[in-house]
């Protein structure tokens, strides 16, 4: 509701200035998190879109390589950037348990200014899960869409997924919103979380405090992290002007055509 007042935030969590604060202190529950939200939902869509398309396949913040391993079982190489050390500790440690690890080179690195991947050109770019809605700046959008642009083959393929319901979130303050043990061997672990949003710039900040019980121990840790708002529109112009025509816009992860009511919006763009 645009009415609702703003929400004054705990001063001992840190302000999300830019996109990609936050993801180092997220690292150690992000797995955890995802395995009860979007679970895999959206990773048998990447694995088929990989199986067409073929490799090599990168994947912008590709973090503790929840769809990075899962695409290197369709095809031989798949690279991984992503800012966060911590999350690529955690994706390394995935790697090394499973066979198709060596598919999969990580690379730390700002998806705004790809670095030189021997393994380019790409025949696909991912950007799953509203991983382009970390960037908070119309300049960052511009420059990760022109360097990927840059490191994609004529004719590559790049799927960009959008979280629709950003907007929609209402305001609020400390709620316990999952709580569930951890592993076999892990504690209780509680997410209480505060949402913010900032409608003028379209993004919406999450407060998280993640307490950790484990016997008479105790843990908290917190931290924020924010994402915009992108429209269909405003996308497809962004990637017009990046040099990508558009293929296909749907609304879920099995390919239905897209609608302003879809629970998915998922872009497919061809580069010039």
């Amino acid at each position: 509701d645009m009415s609702l007042p703003s929400i004054r935030r705990p001063q001992s969590v840190s302000v999300a200035r830019e996109g990609w604060h936050g993801w180092d202190d997220y690292a150690q529950f992000y797995d955890w998190e995802s395995a009860q939200t979007v679970q895999r939902r959206d990773v048998g869509f990447w694995q088929r879109l990989a199986d067409r398309i073929g490799g090599p396949v990168l994947e912008l913040g590709c973090g503790t390589g929840r769809v990075s391993l899962p695409v290197a079982r369709t095809v031989e190489m798949v690279v991984g950037v992503d800012r966060s050390s911590e999350m690529l500790d955690r994706a390394r440690s995935r790697l090394r348990r499973s066979r198709y690890g060596p598919r999969v080179k990580l690379v730390r690195g700002d998806i705004r200014a790809l670095p030189v991947l021997d393994s380019g050109p790409f025949r696909l770019a991912m950007a799953p899960y509203g991983i382009l809605q970390s960037l908070l700046r119309d300049r960052d959008l511009r420059e990760t869409l022109c360097s990927v642009a840059g490191v994609l083959q004529r004719g590559g393929t790049f799927g960009i997924d959008l979280v629709p319901e950003l907007p929609t979130w209402g305001e609020y303050q400390r709620r316990v919103s999952l709580r569930a043990r951890r592993g076999a061997r892990g504690g209780q672990l509680t997410l209480i979380e505060s949402v913010r949003q900032d409608r003028d710039r379209g993004i919406t900040t999450f407060d998280q405090e993640f307490i950790e019980r484990k016997g008479a121990r105790r843990s908290s840790h917190q931290f924020s992290i924010a994402f915009r708002t992108l429209s269909i529109r405003k996308m497809r112009n962004r990637l017009e002007r990046a040099g990508f025509d558009i293929e296909a816009v749907l609304g879920d992860y099995r390919g239905r055509a897209w609608d302003s009511r879809a629970q998915a919006w998922i872009i497919l763009a061809r580069r010039r």
